[in-house]
C-alpha cells in the first residue's frame, strides 16, 4: 500500500478576524494574528502538520456592503493583501496554504440561489461572475506566493474544490453518459480546468452560450478569460484539495429558455438517488462510497494526475436525541477511506486526507441541528462541553496505522470504540443537571434577590406611611 500522510489539522483563517474592514490599510487586528500565532504554534508541538484555508465563506461585511463582494472585481486585490499578510506573519512555519474553500458554494448558494451569505439571488449571472472573481484571485495569490515567498518558506498554494461524483443513470446511454460528465464539469471542472488548463470547460462555455443566444443576449453569461489571463491562470496549483461526501444518479434533462434560466437549468440535467442508499443526517447527503474512488480517478485523469489533498471527507446525523454510538459514522469513514486507497492503487496521487469534522460546529443554514462531529458538541450548555462519540476511537486507531492493516483488526478497533459509548452517554446523561444548576445560579439566584429588594422596598413604604 503507498503510504500518506493522515496526520494533518486543516482550518481556516478569518479574514474579518485580521482584518476587521477587510482592508489592510485600514487596520491589522494584532489580537487575531496572535491567536492563529499561538494555534499553529501548538499543532506543531503536538507533531500536527497544519493546512491553512484563507477562505471559508467568510467575507468582512464591510466589503460586501460597499462594493458588492465577489460581484466586484476590486475583491481580487483585497484578497490578495490578506494572503500576503497571512504568509508574511504565518508562512516561516505554515507550508501548506488552500486559498478557497469550495468556492462552488461561495458562488452558487451565496449569489445565485440566496441559501447562504450574502443571500443573493442573481439568476443565470451571479455565480458565475463571481466564480470568474474567485478563480482570478486565487491565481492572483498563487503569483504573489511564487515570486515573494516560495523561496524562503519552500511552502505549497492550492485551492480545495468540494464536488459530488455524478454516474450514469443508464450506463449504456450516450445522453446519460454526456450528462453525467456535464454534471461534474458543472461541479469542479467549472474552476479546476481554467486552473490545470487556463481556461472554462467547453461544455460550459457551449451550453450557457448556446441558452444565451436563445435568451436574445449578445453575449454569454459565462464570462471570459483574455489570451493573457488564460497563461496567467494555468497551472497556479501546487496540489489540489478535495471536498466529497455524496453521489448522484444523472440523466439527461432539457430545461426550455423561455421558463427563465438559472446555473442549474443550464446544465440540463437531472439528479437521482438510490432509495437504497444511507442517509442517516443531511438530505443531501447519502453514502455512496464508490462514488469517491471514481472522482478522484477523473481527477487523475483530467487534470494530470495532480497532487490531491482530501479537505473535508465525512457525515452528519440529524436528531433530537444524543447519539454518541454513532456507527454509521464508523462504516462511513471506513467505507470511504478503503475508497480511497483503491484510487491510490489505481495511481491516484492522494497524499493526505482530513476528517470532516473533528467537532459538532454551526452549520450554516442548518444552524446546530446537523452534527458532522466526531466530538458531541452540548451547544445548551455554556461551557460547551465535548465528548467522544464511538468514531473518535475508530479514526484513532486509523490514524496511529496509517490505514487499514487488516480487517481482523478493523473489526477490534470497531467493538471497542462501540464500547466507550457507555461512558460517554453517562457523562452527557449528567450534564442536564449541570446544565439546571447553572440556569438556577444565572437566572433564579438573581429573580430572588430582586423580589427580596422590591419586598423590602414595599415594607419600607408600609412603615413610612404608618408613621405619618
Amino acid at each position: 500500500m503507498k503510504e500518506m500522510n493522515l496526520n494533518h489539522y486543516r482550518f481556516s483563517i478569518s479574514w474579518p478576524r485580521i482584518m476587521p474592514t477587510g482592508i489592510r490599510s485600514d487596520h491589522v487586528n494584532e489580537k487575531g494574528v496572535r491567536y492563529y500565532d499561538v494555534l499553529i504554534d501548538e499543532l506543531l508541538e503536538n507533531k500536527i502538520t497544519p493546512i491553512v484555508t484563507l477562505y471559508h465563506w467568510d467575507l468582512p461585511q464591510v466589503l460586501q456592503e460597499k462594493y458588492g463582494g465577489w460581484q466586484n472585481i476590486s475583491m481580487i486585490n483585497y484578497f490578495n493583501d490578506f494572503a500576503n499578510l497571512c504568509f508574511e506573519r504565518y508562512g516561516d512555519r505554515v507550508k501548506h496554504w488552500i486559498t478557497f474553500n469550495n468556492p462552488w458554494s461561495v458562488a452558487v448558494e451565496g449569489y445565485e440561489t440566496g441559501e447562504h451569505a450574502p443571500g443573493l439571488k442573481l439568476r443565470g449571472t451571479g455565480a458565475y461572475r463571481a466564480a470568474h472573481h474567485i478563480i482570478k484571485a486565487h491565481a492572483k495569490v498563487w503569483h504573489t506566493y511564487d515570486s515573494q515567498w516560495r523561496s524562503k518558506q519552500k511552502g505549497m498554494v492550492g485551492i480545495s474544490l468540494s464536488g459530488d461524483w455524478g454516474e450514469p443513470v443508464d450506463i449504456t446511454n450516450q445522453k446519460d453518459i454526456e450528462a453525467a460528465e456535464r454534471y461534474v464539469q458543472f461541479y469542479i471542472g467549472w474552476f479546476a480546468t481554467p486552473i490545470f488548463h487556463g481556461d472554462y470547460p467547453q461544455v460550459m462555455k457551449d451550453f450557457i452560450g448556446r441558452k444565451s443566444a436563445l435568451q436574445g443576449l449578445g453575449t454569454s453569461r459565462l464570462p471570459t478569460f483574455s489570451s493573457q489571463e488564460k497563461s496567467y491562470i494555468k497551472g497556479t496549483s501546487d496540489f489540489l484539495g478535495v471536498g466529497h461526501f455524496t453521489t448522484r444518479y444523472i440523466t439527461q434533462k432539457s430545461y426550455p429558455s423561455n421558463r427563465g434560466t438559472t446555473y442549474f437549468s443550464d446544465r440540463d440535467v437531472a439528479e437521482l438517488v438510490d432509495p437504497r442508499w444511507p442517509d442517516p443526517g443531511s438530505e443531501w447527503l447519502y453514502s455512496v462510497p464508490w462514488g469517491f474512488r471514481r472522482l478522484l480517478n477523473f481527477m487523475k485523469t483530467h487534470y494530470g494526475n495532480p497532487m490531491i489533498y482530501i479537505t473535508e471527507n465525512g457525515v452528519s446525523e440529524k436528531m433530537m436525541c444524543t447519539e454518541l454510538c454513532d456507527d454509521w459514522r464508523i462504516k462511513y469513514y471506513k467505507d470511504y477511506i478503503n475508497e480511497m486507497l483503491k484510487a491510490i492503487r489505481d495511481g491516484v496521487n492522494v497524499k493526505g486526507y482530513t476528517a470532516w469534522s473533528l467537532l459538532d460546529k454551526f452549520e450554516w443554514d442548518e444552524g446546530y441541528s446537523e452534527r458532522f462531529g466526531l466530538y458531541y458538541v452540548d451547544f445548551k450548555n455554556q461551557n460547551k462541553p465535548r465528548y467522544p462519540k464511538a468514531s473518535v476511537q475508530f479514526y484513532k486507531r486509523i490514524i496511529q496505522s496509517n490505514g487499514f492493516p487488516g480487517q481482523r483488526e478493523v473489526e477490534t478497533w470497531k467493538r471497542k470504540a462501540t464500547e466507550t459509548c457507555s461512558t460517554s452517554n453517562q457523562l452527557l446523561a449528567a450534564d442536564p443537571l449541570t446544565s439546571h444548576m447553572e440556569m438556577v445560579t444565572e437566572v433564579v439566584v438573581p429573580t430572588v434577590c430582586t423580589l427580596c429588594i422590591l419586598i423590602s422596598a414595599v415594607f419600607l413604604m408600609f412603615l413610612l406611611r404608618k408613621r405619618n
